[in-house]
């Protein structure tokens, strides 16, 4: 079981995909998909035309969003020029060897090695970093200290 503790929104290329990296690997249950009308997109983006496709995941104490911005029916807008950026987002793993042994299985390339925080209010934890398809940074934290 993972954990977090805020709602961020994650700007994604291929929402398809990301869903199933977060739900189908990670495990994080997803609520539901919805595309929003131009109208609200161009409002909440600035952007003119604009539409945005959205996944949201619950979980017991947090809440995320994976954002797909597309123009006028399905055709992508350029994030790069649109200033839309990746996101960082930590997540605590309950079972932390299993569940990094999981995601190592399925192929996930780790950013670095398993470490164990020397100082400060994790000490004794042990923290991985990954990254999503998107080049999202997710720091992968235990939720107690390990030996």
């Amino acid at each position: 079981m993972i954990s977090s503790l805020h709602h961020p929104s994650f700007t994604v290329e291929n929402l398809d995909r990301s869903i199933a990296f977060y739900r189908d690997l990670l495990g994080i249950p997803l609520e539901g998909v919805w595309e929003r009308d131009p109208d609200y997109s161009e409002d909440i983006t600035g952007i003119k035309g604009a539409q945005v496709k959205v996944a949201y995941f619950k979980l017991p104490n947090a809440s995320f969003e994976l954002v797909e911005y597309m123009s006028a029916p399905g055709k992508k807008i350029d994030t790069a020029t649109n200033n839309v950026g990746s996101a960082h987002i930590c997540f605590i793993a309950d079972d932390f060897d299993a569940f990094i042994e999981r995601l190592r299985s399925a192929g996930v390339t780790f950013a670095g090695k398993v470490c164990t925080i020397p100082a400060g209010s994790n000490k004794g934890k042990k923290v991985v970093y990954v990254e999503d398809p998107d080049n999202n940074s997710l720091e992968l934290l235990s939720s107690r200290v390990l030996a």
